[in-house]
């Protein structure tokens, strides 16, 4: 036992999720439709950004062709931005072999999916210390990951079961990634750093069970990692610091062990631009054997242009 003494959560004050005013509706979240993005990226200059951007679209198609494996790195605030039923289309597509994750993609997909709302007003929950206290949210997911730690799953791998297991109890489950990539096989790994997501408040939070679900998460993704080589592609879709981190550590293992992956192009699409997804992904991966590219934008304008191309290099095939 530590010496040191502890702060007593098991006396928070929770409250549901539905008694809560959200700020992301699924009413709002991106509609599927057909667009010709062929004539698009012939009308793009090739200068500068855009040569890289069709360059980059010629390389998803490289890798679609080859059937090499594209696999994506996201943040929560692609959640929140409404991609979901882009992403979930371009899985069932066959576009996406694996995607990892934040803990907080978990969190806003759950209330996706659970509720059909999410994202609280985080500076006015601050206030009376009430953030992060939705004891449906957090407390299900601590459960369904202590769970699935028994079981010796995933972290994303445990919810996605759940999600499959409880489908006719959720409001939207065609919304949850997980859910739709469990169904398909996808593989979904979940990387958390302890105390950043808001079901670690909560006193059912097991961290023995978050990092050992998690920890398998990356080996999963590691394994996800080395079938990048000759020509596969990883795309950051908005997570500056988490995912850089793991993707960098994932492919130094993967080089260890096989000596693989090379020859493959990474690319990182944010809303601004950071050092640590600019060298972790974009540079030293696939120095002097591959290619990596940086595209700065709003991700609910940049992501649907990516899988919208995406979706028309598929369905053309």
């Amino acid at each position: 036992m530590s010496k040191y003494k502890e702060f007593d959560n098991s006396v928070l004050k929770k409250y549901r999720v539905a008694d809560r005013q959200s700020k992301i509706n699924i009413s709002d979240f991106a509609k599927i439709g057909n667009v010709n993005m062929h004539t698009f990226l012939q009308c793009l200059p090739d200068i500068q950004k855009g040569k890289d951007f069709k360059d980059f679209m010629l390389s998803i198609k490289t890798a679609i062709s080859k059937k090499k494996p594209i696999i994506l790195g996201i943040g929560g605030h692609v959640i929140k931005t409404g991609m979901s039923p882009l992403l979930i289309e371009i899985m069932r597509l066959g576009g996406i072999q694996g995607i990892c994750c934040n803990g907080s993609v978990v969190i806003h997909d759950f209330e996706v999916s659970c509720f059909g709302k999410t994202s609280e007003d985080v500076a006015e929950a601050l206030r009376d210390g009430s953030f992060g206290m939705a004891t449906d949210t957090c407390d299900t997911i601590n459960q369904i990951v202590c769970q699935g730690s028994q079981e010796q799953l995933g972290y994303g791998e445990a919810i996605g079961k759940y999600f499959c297991e409880h489908a006719p109890d959720l409001a939207h489950p065609e919304l949850s990634i997980f859910q739709n990539a469990y169904e398909l096989d996808i593989p979904v790994t979940v990387h958390v750093a302890i105390g950043t997501d808001i079901n670690h408040q909560h006193e059912t939070a097991d961290g023995k069970a978050i990092g050992d679900c998690s920890m398998r998460d990356f080996r999963i993704f590691t394994n996800l990692v080395s079938q990048l080589d000759d020509g596969g592609v990883f795309i950051n879709f908005g997570s500056a610091v988490i995912i850089t981190e793991v993707f960098l550590k994932a492919v130094t293992v993967c080089r260890n062990v096989t000596g693989k992956p090379h020859k493959f192009t990474t690319a990182v699409f944010d809303m601004n631009y950071h050092y640590r997804p600019q060298t972790n992904i974009v540079e030293r991966p696939v120095m002097n054997e591959g290619n990596g590219y940086y595209f700065i934008g709003h991700h609910e304008i940049m992501i649907p242009l990516v899988l919208a191309c995406m979706r028309e290099i598929i369905t053309e095939r």
